[in-house]
């Protein structure tokens, strides 16, 4: 019995030594439900809106004041005509769109009736419903509230409208996002073992012995797997387009470049991995576990970023999913082209020389 406890303890302190398997006993778990609590959230919180009044009257005003002081809405424009509903949704910055008719306080006071135009951008359509559920929930309350002091019953029509999914599919959702999950998560996974591989096998003397330089080294061992990676996307998009319907509105040679574009900072980052590891099963942890939860949960693929507290908003700018995913719907379902997308085209560039350039410094510390 003596010499079984002894066991045990010996057990608990080749546990305890090693900080790494620490690290993913305890530090996981307590990432993991942190993040998951804070980020998955089915609430809206400070959607972007933009007003076209064109009554502008004192209800339209106190209407605007009640879905703005609600916390669910935050007003990003005023609008002054119909022509700029279409490039601020292309914009990104607004998820819905409210307009008043004209004469609606009139209309509401002889007619007992006027109307509001609700429109949303469906692209992603579990927020769309949420959120013209909350605005047409808000202004019923206000209809409610007004028809307490009248004596004949006064009716606001809310009118719905969903831009680039009109029927709500969630494909469209999940087709941008799946490939974003595949690409991130296969791309740098394969990567990241390649140099351990290496150096498990103790091939990599041959290698350094070489007159290879590190960057030429690196970069042959990122080639193949571009082209394998590209076609996995065209595999992706194909059936997307063939089977689920997806759409793709944009340029196919733009969508095909900014997939590769991604691919390439994929592969760089499962590089800086492998150059930073020592066996293949701790690369392959590190690629999977510190990259599968913050793309699903912090990219915009199933939860929206603005409903995160502000330091996982903050956070998810680090993530390269979210610039991906953001590029990708655009092109698939609003049409537009690289002139609305360039700053988040030129964050991936530089996402991507940044981990090629410290793959090669880490290569170079490390293994020369």
């Amino acid at each position: 019995m003596k010499r079984f406890k002894g066991f045990v303890i010996k057990e608990f302190y080749h546990i305890f030594r090693d900080y790494r398997t620490m690290v993913i006993l305890f530090g996981m778990p307590l990432v993991q439900i942190l993040i998951f609590g804070f980020a998955i959230s089915t609430e809206i919180n400070n959607a972007g809106i933009a007003i076209l009044d064109n009554s502008k009257d004192a209800v339209t005003q106190k209407i605007t004041n009640k879905l703005l002081s609600s916390g669910y809405f935050k007003l990003e424009a005023n609008l002054s005509d119909y022509k700029e509903i279409e490039p601020m949704f292309r914009k990104g910055n607004i998820k819905e769109v409210i307009i008043f008719e004209n004469n609606f306080a009139k209309k509401l006071e002889t007619e007992k009736k006027a109307n509001i135009q609700i429109i949303a951008d469906a692209s992603d359509p579990n927020t769309a419903s949420l959120i013209t559920s909350y605005t047409s929930n808000i202004i019923n309350n206000y209809q409610l509230e007004m028809m307490k002091n009248q004596q004949l019953p006064m009716q606001i029509n809310p009118e719905v409208k969903m831009l680039y999914n009109e029927e709500l599919k969630s494909v469209f959702m999940f087709v941008p996002g799946t490939i974003t999950v595949l690409l991130m998560l296969i791309s740098a996974m394969m990567t990241s073992i390649s140099i351990t591989r290496e150096k498990e096998l103790g091939t990599m003397e041959i290698l350094l012995a070489s007159p290879l330089k590190p960057i030429q080294i690196i970069v042959g061992k990122v080639v193949p797997y571009v082209f394998i990676s590209f076609m996995i996307a065209v595999i992706i998009l194909i059936l997307g387009f063939t089977v689920f319907g997806m759409p793709v509105q944009g340029s196919l040679f733009l969508l095909m470049g900014e997939c590769l574009l991604f691919i390439l900072m994929a592969l760089s980052l499962g590089i800086l991995i492998s150059t930073v590891t020592q066996t293949q099963q701790t690369a392959m942890m590190i690629s999977m576990f510190a990259l599968m939860l913050p793309t699903i949960l912090l990219s915009g693929f199933i939860f929206p970023i603005e409903n995160m507290p502000l330091p996982l908003q903050v956070f998810s700018n680090v993530i390269p999913p979210k610039w991906f995913i953001i590029i990708i719907k655009n092109i698939m379902l609003k049409g537009v082209g690289l002139g609305y997308i360039w700053k988040e085209t030129l964050i991936l560039l530089g996402m991507t020389l940044f981990f090629i350039v410290l793959s090669v410094k880490k290569f170079k510390i490390r293994l020369s």
